[in-house]
């Protein structure tokens, strides 16, 4: 077992170069999550879609061929609580767009599907986050920076999403 060289501060208290470090963070984080909501905002007012019911469209449309998934899973990709997911899913199946019903190898699992009309819906939303990611991110940044970003990020990434097909 190798362990960890913590760097001895004295007073315990972070040195500058660990407050420039843990400022740099915070502003990455809280820049991302500010700028994330932002987007989301913007789909939500174009495609009239809430965040979270994005989340749950978008998965659908883009990790299975046949745009399906236990309910279970939902909850564990997006990190949602089971009661969340189960909110979002009624919000989704009473606008119809998606369905619910028992898988046909286990009907203890419950499978989220999308309709005909999730599917819409899920890519006009796409086509709105889009835009206003071209807008609020690449126009500021340009494409390549932009590029180099979401390369270092998936570089970073401990856990990273089976790509869209």
């Amino acid at each position: 077992m190798v362990e960890r060289q913590v760097p001895d501060h004295g007073s315990g208290c972070p040195g500058e170069a660990d407050l420039r470090l843990l400022d740099q963070w915070n502003t990455l984080q809280s820049g991302f999550r500010r700028l994330t909501d932002e987007l989301l905002a913007d789909v939500d007012r174009q495609a009239g879609i809430a965040p979270s019911e994005f989340q749950v469209l978008w998965y659908l449309l883009t990790s299975t061929t046949e745009q399906s998934a236990p309910m279970n899973q939902l909850a564990a990709t997006l990190n949602f609580t089971t009661a969340g997911t189960t909110k979002v899913a009624d919000r989704l199946s009473e606008a119809g767009l998606i369905t619910r019903q028992p898988s046909p190898t286990d009907r203890r699992v419950v499978l989220a599907a999308l309709t005909e009309k999730g599917q819409e819906v899920a890519m006009a939303a796409a086509l709105a986050l889009a835009a206003a990611l071209r807008e609020r991110v690449v126009a500021p940044m340009g494409p390549d920076a932009f590029a180099a970003l979401a390369d270092r990020m998936r570089e970073l990434d401990p856990n990273p999403p089976r790509p869209c097909r």
